[in-house]
């Protein structure tokens, strides 16, 4: 086989539409602009969003709160899920993303206070709630603060 033997496969290449070259072609004088208006001109439309002067949506709809940009999204874990950890363990983000516990983790970890644990843990996580922080210190753990 040779270079000049290759073919794109059947059916994958498409004609281009010819816009405005003549009425025999389906899409000629107008060229699929209709007639006139701010759409017909060239470089005519309006911006994403714009709804004709009427009051937009992303306006109409009420805002609550704030929504700090600058804010690092921590993960979270609850207390319960440290159970597949031996006793003695220590457990921090890196053998969290170990255990499959986490998928990913940019900013830290915080740990939660859902579940029951069991074993005698050092958890190192950058926050842990309270109640996550009694049943690890309950359970003869430490808790430290990364």
């Amino acid at each position: 086989m040779n270079i000049h033997d290759l073919s794109p496969a059947p059916g994958s290449i498409k004609k281009a539409k010819r816009k405005g070259r003549g009425t025999g072609s389906g899409n000629g004088k107008t060229a699929g602009r209709g007639h006139k208006g701010q759409k017909a001109r060239s470089g005519g439309g309006v911006r994403i969003g714009f709804e004709g002067g009427q009051m937009p949506l992303a306006r109409r709809v009420p805002k609550r709160g704030f929504n700090n940009i600058f804010a690092k999204p921590l993960e979270y874990v609850n207390v319960g899920r440290l159970n597949i950890f031996e006793d003695g363990t220590v457990v921090d983000a890196e053998a969290l993303l170990k255990a499959g516990l986490l998928s990913k983790c940019t900013y830290g970890v915080k740990i939660l206070g859902a579940g029951e644990l069991e074993k005698k843990l050092t958890v190192r996580a950058s926050s842990f709630s309270e109640s996550a922080r009694q049943k690890i210190e309950a359970a003869g753990g430490k808790t430290e603060v990364v």
